[in-house]
């Protein structure tokens, strides 16, 4: 098997010319790559046609400044190698960028805000399976034909133009800023022009994903009762036919908005709102008047009405799961990461900015009133849930996602149940729970763009 890796160095200035490379002989012998011949040289978008110089003794890769600056690669990448001999191809990567939402200049130890920590961690995976990575935002593709303006890390970060990559991972957290026509039409041309692959291209709605997974007939088991809130004749059914329901923003993230409607026996309603301080609670007496209640913010906002699930509980407190399941390096999904959530005291959502906190499964599980045998079997249906929802999601909806964040809930009898997914899952929330340097979310994102580029 040939070496795939290469450290490559950038000779001082004058040494190489432009459109000479030196390679080991080694690597040349393995590759079957033409020495003191004209070759196509490829990274990302970047062409340029080269020659290679074999070097004795050496299993690197040696570029001059000209090509450095041109190519945005710095001394010390450490990038995977192939050569196509009937294309006379030499590809050099994966060159990978990132789309994020928005930087910050003046704060060169943070440039990426919360998500800093992330797109360093990238930049390691980089450096030990090989690959290089870019960070950019929407202001940065104005104008962009076959380079980007984008952060690398060389000894700190800094601002570099770079070719178009061979993978967009888009991380961008606004749908507002995601429908730019700018945007939009950046994607479509690096997909047309390049052949550029673009996962995680958009984001997914609460109802969406609900009404696509229904013609799944073996995912509805893992399906509570949901729909789009459309009026009241609706509402009443949903309330007559469930004693707990959810009202969820179509579009909302974090817990924002959601409303818990709770039938009490006298025939009144209980609704619980998160907002900034906490939960508000009120109560209507009938239908009706809940329904009314709730209209004013229909006008502004579409709701999911979902059947309200029997949740197990740690101490009187709901738990959830978030399952991180991305495609690896053979384009499969796998699951990464399944951790538990756990509501904070005064929330009935787990999520992390609410004030819930992590558990591992198997101790969020044996915590709750499970049976033995359904403690024992929990965290294999978990699993089986999260990838059956994820071929179903590729199946259904007519986008390209690598990675997606499936939140799942198990009622008290043991079985499971899909609450949502979320096609851009935060690189905080579903953190596992162990001190290692690297994520394996990152390494496995890694892989992927890896297969995406043909490497």
């Amino acid at each position: 098997m040939p070496k795939k890796k290469v450290t490559v160095q950038v000779s001082g200035s004058g040494i190489l010319q432009d459109d000479v490379l030196m390679l080991g002989a080694s690597l040349l012998k393995q590759w079957k790559i033409p020495a003191g011949h004209p070759l196509q040289l490829a990274f990302g978008a970047f062409r340029q046609e080269v020659t290679v110089i074999s070097v004795p003794k050496y299993d690197g890769m040696r570029i001059g400044q000209v090509l450095s600056r041109k190519t945005g690669i710095s001394s010390g990448s450490v990038l995977r190698i192939k050569y196509s001999p009937r294309s006379r191809i030499l590809h050099i990567g994966p060159l990978i960028s990132v789309m994020i939402s928005r930087d910050y200049p003046d704060q060169p130890d943070r440039p990426f805000g919360s998500i800093t920590l992330f797109c360093r961690e990238l930049v390691s995976a980089c450096r030990q399976q090989g690959g290089a990575v870019y960070f950019f935002t929407p202001d940065d593709i104005e104008n962009a034909q076959d380079r980007v303006q984008g952060w690398v890390y060389d000894n700190g970060w800094k601002k570099r133009v770079m070719p178009v990559a061979d993978v967009v991972n888009n991380r961008l957290t606004s749908r507002k800023l995601e429908n730019k026509p700018s945007v939009q039409h950046f994607l479509r041309e690096v997909k047309s022009r390049h052949g550029t692959a673009v996962f995680n291209e958009k984001f997914l709605d609460k109802n969406e994903v609900f009404d696509a997974l229904r013609s799944k007939t073996s995912l509805l088991r893992f399906m509570p009762d949901s729909h789009l809130l459309k009026n009241l004749s609706q509402f009443k059914k949903m309330c007559s036919a469930h004693p707990v329901l959810f009202l969820k923003p179509v579009r909302g993230s974090l817990g924002k908005g959601i409303i818990r409607v709770t039938r009490n026996p006298d025939g009144s309603y209980q609704t619980l709102a998160t907002n900034v301080g906490g939960t508000r609670k009120q109560v209507y007496p009938n239908v009706t008047k809940l329904f009314e209640g709730i209209s004013g913010k229909m006008k502004s906002t579409r709701y999911q009405i979902q059947q309200g699930v029997n949740l197990i509980e740690n101490g009187q407190r709901p738990v959830d799961f978030r399952a991180l399941v991305q495609k690896n390096s053979t384009g499969k999904w796998s699951v990464t990461s399944i951790v538990a959530r756990i509501a904070g005291g005064s929330h009935y959502v787990s999520n992390l900015a609410r004030g819930g906190s992590l558990s591992t499964v198997r101790e969020a599980v044996a915590k709750s009133s499970l049976s033995p045998a359904a403690k024992s079997a929990a965290p294999g249906k978990l699993q089986t849930a999260a990838l059956e929802i994820a071929a179903g999601i590729e199946e259904a909806i007519p986008a390209h996602f690598g990675e997606l964040g499936i939140d799942l809930a198990i009622d008290t009898t043991g079985h499971v149940w899909l609450i949502e997914v979320n096609s851009k899952p935060s690189k905080n929330d579903n953190t596992p729970l162990n001190d290692s340097k690297t994520r394996p979310s990152v390494k496995k994102m890694l892989d992927y763009s890896g297969f995406l580029a043909g490497f």
